[in-house]
Parts: structure tokens; sequence; C-alpha cells
């Protein structure tokens, strides 16, 4: 007996031991720790691949550097270590494995990270209508297109136009609006992008209300703390497909070309050359949607009894540098 969602919809009554399965199958911790890392750390990953590939490079990597490898295989391997890392005895259930543990393991990964962004895709479809201000305008256009004109507008909408990945539409600046002199001013900054990270990670509700975690949220439930590179460029991603005229979602779909954006956000974000400014741009993040994560991210008040006593040990420290011993 094949189910399906009309099948549940509809009341039929299914076996027990049917429902057992799906149960089994979306409570496995590989499949819930594949939603949480897809949403956080890398979205668009063949979790198969990345596996049997890491275990390999491990391998490799004895008689070798890391360095030595061109530069997506580099990032490749920082994926596949922080999930090894991030999932307690994974490493030596893979290595001590088969090939076909291995490639199990990915398979339910993989079907977390992409049942989690579904889930996400089909939410967010509806909200983001409500969010957009003034309600009945047209969508903003990305940065190089002008819409304006009917023959534009006409060849965006028979797909003989395509828009790339790699332009970024207003919606990612603050107050949509961007600053060719000065790109950075407000990227990733607006309005429906925070909308959309507390949607997803600390709940619908917490959009309208302040940004604290609820229990139920996905921030919650994993102990995020702060905004990870992963997840901003993931809710960006979403956002964007979220203000197109596609109806699903698809890594290889050329029309959003929604891969080719994700990477170019998260190329962005890992480029040591910007490193000043992503690291600003996290910590207006996070204190925007994890305000009381951590003491180290808040404004310590100069005239606090804090800042005096960091202000004298301070003091202190210096004379004592400075004194001969």
């Amino acid at each position: 007996m094949k189910v399906s969602p009309l099948n549940l919809r509809a009341n039929v009554v299914v076996p027990p031991f049917i429902l057992a399965r799906v149960k089994r199958t979306s409570s496995n911790p590989l499949v819930l720790h594949g939603r949480h890392f897809g949403r956080t750390v890398f979205a668009m990953c063949n979790y198969p691949a990345l596996l049997t590939a890491g275990i390999l490079r491990l391998e490799e990597l004895r008689d070798s550097s890391i360095e030595d490898y061109p530069a997506d295989v580099r990032r490749e391997h920082r994926v596949f270590m922080e999930l090894i890392d991030s999932y307690p005895g994974l490493v030596d259930r893979l290595t001590n494995g088969e090939e076909e543990d291995i490639i199990h393991v990915g398979e339910l990964m993989g079907k977390g990270a992409s049942g989690s962004r579904g889930d996400d895709t089909k939410t967010l479809k509806s909200a983001v209508l409500e969010w957009l201000v003034p309600r009945g305008q047209a969508l903003i256009p990305p940065l190089s297109r002008n819409i304006k004109s009917d023959q534009t507008k006409q060849s965006l909408k028979s797909g003989e136009t395509a828009v790339r990945g790699d332009q970024w539409p207003l919606c990612l600046y603050a107050g949509y609006v961007y600053d060719p002199e000065d790109p950075w001013t407000g990227l990733l900054k607006s309005e429906i992008l925070i909308f959309g990270y507390k949607h997803v990670f600390t709940s619908p509700s917490s959009v309208d209300k302040g940004p604290k975690a609820t229990r139920s949220g996905n921030a919650h439930l994993h102990g995020m703390k702060c905004v990870t590179k992963g997840s901003l460029a993931y809710i960006a991603t979403q956002i964007r497909f979220a203000i197109s005229s596609s109806s699903i979602f698809s890594r290889t779909d050329t029309v959003t070309d929604s891969e080719n954006f994700y990477h170019s956000i998260l190329d962005l974000l890992e480029d040591p050359d910007e490193t000043k400014e992503v690291i600003d741009l996290m910590t207006w993040w996070t204190r925007r949607i994890f305000p009381n994560s951590s003491s180290s991210q808040r404004c310590i008040s100069k005239n606090s009894a804090l800042s005096k006593i960091r202000e004298k040990r301070a003091g202190l420290r210096e004379r004592a540098a400075m004194s001969p011993t």
C-alpha cells in the first residue's frame, strides 16, 4: 500500500507498521541532524558523496596538506570536518564501517537536509507575501536589471532572459537601497531577511514579537546561540526563491539559479579579504536574533561598575609590565 499526503489528509486508515516506519525515519538522529546542519552550515550538498570523499581524503592527508588542494575541495573538506565534529562518534562509525554504511548515513542526513529545505520553502512562500510592504507593488528586480520596459518584462516572463544567481536582488539590502559606491552598506540587513530568519529559526510567531527564541523553535531545540554564515546564506536563498514565480525548489533549476546564488553569498562571507565586514555583519545579526546569548557580544556601558573594574585591572597590568623585575 502506497501512502501519500493525500491518503493521510483524507483520514484513510494506515496500517500501524507503516506509521511506525515513517516515525522511525523522521525521528532518526541522523535525519534530525541533517535538518539542522543543512540549515546552518551547508545546504547544497550531496551527503553520501561528501562523506565518501571526506573519509578517503582523511587517508590522503596523512601525507599531504589540505592547502595543496583546490579551493572547492578545501571548502568541501571544511564542511566534512564540521559535519563529523558536530556529531559525536560519527567519524568512528564511518571509518570502521563499509562503503554501504557510509552511503546509508549520507542518505539519512541528506533526507533531513532536503526535508527541512522543503518545509521552509513551503511556509516561506506564503509568509513572504504578507511581509512585502506596501502590498500590491511589483517585486523588486535584481540590481543590474531594469524591468520597467514591457520588452524586458516579457523576456523575463518567457524565460528568454534568465537572472543569474550572482545578480543579487535589492531585497537583500536594508531599506532596499543599493549603493554602487559602497556595496557593503546595508547588505544582508533587510527587514524581510530578519523576518525570514526568525520564521525558520525562532518560530513563525516570533516574527511579530520580540527576538526571543521560543521553546519550540529550531534554534532552541539545537542550542543555537549565534547566527552562522551558512544559516544567513540559507535564509537569503530561501527569501530570494520565495519572491520568484517558481514553485519547486531545485538545486539544478537554471531559472532561479538558487545554487549559484547560495554559493555567491557564502563565497563573500568566507572571503578572508572581507573578514572585518563579515565579523561586523555576523555580530549585528546575532544581536538581533539572539540578544542574550553571549555576554562577550554585549556593549558595556562606559560608566558601569564592570567597565571601571576592567579599566582598573588594565591599569594594574600595564604598570606591572613596565616595572623592572
